[in-house]
C-alpha cells in the first residue's frame, strides 16, 4: 500500500467529511469515501462497520483515489459499485424496478440487481423515499389491484394481473387494500353504504360520515351543501344514506370532541389513504393537543426530511378533520398556514387546544 501522508485527529475530525461519515448519511455516498490506514480498506460514508480511530482515517473524493493510494475495497459496502449518477438515481431506478416487477422483490434480489449490500440498500432507499422496499412495493401492488380491477373482465383475472400467484392470498389482503370487498370495489363502491349528517358547530358548518369500519369522513365549512357535494366526489358510487337517531349521537360525538380537544373520540375511524399519507397521519395523531411542529418536524419524525412537500400535500388530502389534527402543524416560523377549511379555523383549534392545555 502506498505510504498515507500523516493527519493529526484533530485535522480530520474538523473535516465535514468526518461528521458525516460519523452519522453514515445516505446523502454522503458517491460524494466521497475513506480508507484506514490499520486495514489498508476503503469504504463509503455509510459502511456499517467498526467506525476506524479518527488518526487512521483519510478521505478521498473517488474510489479510484483511494485505490490509486493503495486501498482495497470494503467487502461489506462494495464502495467500487457507487453509481456514477449519485444517490437519488440508483432510488429511482430500484422504484422502477420495483413497479415493474411482477411480484413484490426480496430484498436479496434488489441487492444483486443494484449491486449493493442489502444492509446498504436498505438504508439508501429509506432515506430516499420514507419507506421500506417492501412497504414500497406493497403500496405498487396495491395500486397494480385498484387499476386491474376496473379494466380486467373479472376478478380473477385481476389479481393475476396484479401480480398474485394465488387468490387465497389477495382476499386475505383485500380488505386492507380496499376498505371493500373487491367485487364491490371493481364495480365503483357500488352498494357500499356511508351513513352522514351535517350539523353546526363553532366552527360553522360540520358533516359526519360513517361507513361500516368508522368514522371517514369529518369536514368543516361554511356552506353545508358544498360539503354534501365534496362527500359525493369522494364516494361517488356508495350509496350514502341520511343518519338517523342512532347516527346523530355519534355525530353529537364528534361535534363534542372539536368543540373539547383535550378529550378522546371514542369512534373507530375509517383511514382511506396510500402508505406515505397514512405514515404521515399516524404521526399526525401523535401529536398532544395544545402542541404544534413544523411541517419540516414532521418529516423528520416519518424519516423522510427531505419530503416536506409530501407531507404538506399529506396534511392537505386529510378528510378526518381534528380526528386527525394536522391543524396542529406550522411553518418553521410558527406562522399558519395549508390548513385545509382554512387559516381562521385553524387558529381558532389552536387556541382552544392551548386554553386547554392551560387549564389543566
Amino acid at each position: 500500500m502506498t505510504r498515507c501522508h500523516a493527519e493529526s485527529a484533530e485535522d480530520i475530525t474538523q473535516d465535514p467529511r468526518w461528521a458525516a461519515m460519523q452519522a453514515r448519511d445516505p446523502a454522503a455516498d458517491g460524494r466521497f469515501c475513506y480508507g484506514v490506514i490499520t486495514t489498508g480498506v476503503y469504504c463509503r460514508p455509510t459502511c456499517p462497520s467498526r467506525r476506524a480511530r479518527p488518526e487512521h482515517v483519510r478521505f478521498y473524493d473517488s474510489a479510484a483515489a483511494a485505490e490509486a493510494a493503495g486501498f482495497r475495497p470494503c467487502r461489506r459496502c462494495r464502495p467500487e459499485q457507487a453509481a456514477p449518477a449519485g444517490v437519488q438515481a440508483q432510488v429511482t431506478a430500484l422504484c422502477r424496478y420495483i413497479e415493474q416487477a411482477d411480484r413484490i422483490p426480496t430484498l436479496a434480489e434488489l441487492a444483486a440487481y443494484a449491486r449493493l449490500s442489502p444492509w446498504y440498500l436498505q438504508r439508501l432507499f429509506k432515506a430516499g423515499t420514507g419507506l421500506s422496499p417492501r412497504a414500497y412495493a406493497q403500496a405498487c401492488r396495491a395500486e397494480r389491484v385498484r387499476r386491474a380491477l376496473t379494466q380486467e373482465s373479472s376478478v380473477t383475472e385481476a389479481i393475476f394481473e396484479a401480480g398474485y400467484g394465488a387468490g387465497s392470498r389477495f382476499y386475505e389482503e383485500a380488505d386492507q387494500l380496499l376498505g371493500m370487498p373487491p367485487g364491490r370495489y371493481r364495480a365503483g363502491g357500488a352498494g357500499a353504504e356511508i351513513r352522514f349528517a351535517i350539523g353546526q358547530c363553532s366552527l360553522g358548518a360540520i358533516l359526519v360520515a360513517m361507513s361500516d369500519k368508522g368514522i371517514c369522513a369529518i369536514l368543516l365549512g361554511d356552506d353545508a351543501e358544498a360539503l354534501l357535494r365534496e362527500l359525493q366526489d369522494r364516494f361517488s358510487a356508495a350509496r350514502l344514506i341520511g343518519g338517523d337517531g342512532d347516527f346523530e349521537q355519534k355525530v353529537a360525538l364528534v361535534v363534542g370532541f372539536v368543540e373539547s380537544p383535550g378529550q378522546e373520540l371514542d369512534l373507530p375511524l375509517d383511514i382511506r389513504g396510500t402508505v406515505f399519507q397514512q405514515k404521515v397521519w399516524q404521526a399526525l395523531r401523535q401529536i398532544p393537543a395544545g402542541e404544534t411542529i413544523s411541517y419540516t418536524e414532521l418529516a423528520r419524525r416519518i424519516g423522510q426530511p427531505r419530503a416536506v412537500r409530501a407531507v404538506a400535500g399529506a396534511c392537505a388530502a386529510n378528510a378526518l378533520a381534528v380526528a386527525i389534527p394536522c391543524h396542529r402543524v406550522v411553518r418553521s416560523d410558527g406562522g399558519l398556514s395549508g390548513y385545509r377549511w382554512g387559516i381562521a379555523r385553524k387558529r381558532q383549534l389552536l387556541a382552544r387546544e392551548a386554553e386547554s392545555a392551560e387549564d389543566d
